[in-house]
């Protein structure tokens, strides 16, 4: 009998925000991922990167960090200006559409296809309701939302989904929009909901260490 310990492999988490866009000159997503690269969660490290507002070069960059990191688990974040609340995406709908907000290569889309031959939508594969209690437990205010919007939030969650269907890549896929920060929300002073950077950090790490621990 080996009087070595056994060694557990880590979990490898794939944590993606995206680069400032349209009015917005800081992206708390952005800010996020960054701030939680190299973390330990649980079993879990953490690889933070920051993906383009770009719908021609999305899915090529996503493609490349998951090839990097080989992650269990990817999960996308967002910003959501005007949601008082981190929210957990359940679905990503094959649908690409700027809807006035034009991506950070000028590109405006209408009613197109996010894959051309991919299925109408697809389901986050993470532990979504446990991840929302732990989130909330760590004081953090989180709901399950169904509408990831049409944009480069929604895209990437369909991409994500689509790579595990149609590759021999396994992984468990999420997306998590957040509100602005508190210091963006002062900046505009619009009285628009906020949270804390800090506490959007908290509840992210809570949730995906309950995702870990699901997986």
């Amino acid at each position: 009998m080996s009087d070595q310990l056994e060694v557990r492999p880590m979990t490898d988490v794939l944590l993606t925000g995206y680069e400032p866009f349209g009015e917005f000159e800081s992206n708390p997503s952005s800010r996020l991922a960054k701030r939680l690269d190299g973390t330990t969660i649980g079993d879990a490290t953490v690889a933070g990167r920051e993906l383009p507002v770009a719908f021609d070069r999305l899915h090529p960059a996503l493609e490349a960090a998951i090839d990097d990191h080989d992650p269990d688990i990817v999960c996308g974040l967002g910003l959501a200006a005007g949601r008082n609340t981190l929210s957990l995406e359940r679905v990503g709908i094959n649908l690409r559409d700027t809807a006035g907000t034009p991506d950070n290569e000028d590109r405006t889309v209408v009613d197109e296809p996010a894959i051309g031959d991919g299925p109408d939508a697809y389901f986050a594969t993470l532990a979504l309701r446990a991840m929302k209690e732990a989130m909330l437990e760590a004081g953090v205010p989180t709901t399950l939302s169904t509408d990831a919007g049409t944009h480069a939030c929604n895209n990437f969650l369909y991409a994500a989904r689509h790579l595990v269907e149609t590759s021999d890549r396994e992984f468990g896929a999420g997306f998590v929009h957040v509100p602005l920060s508190h210091e963006q929300a002062a900046e505009r002073d619009d009285g628009e909901p906020s949270l804390a950077l800090e506490a959007m950090a908290d509840g992210l790490v809570a949730g995906l260490e309950r995702a870990v621990a699901e997986r």
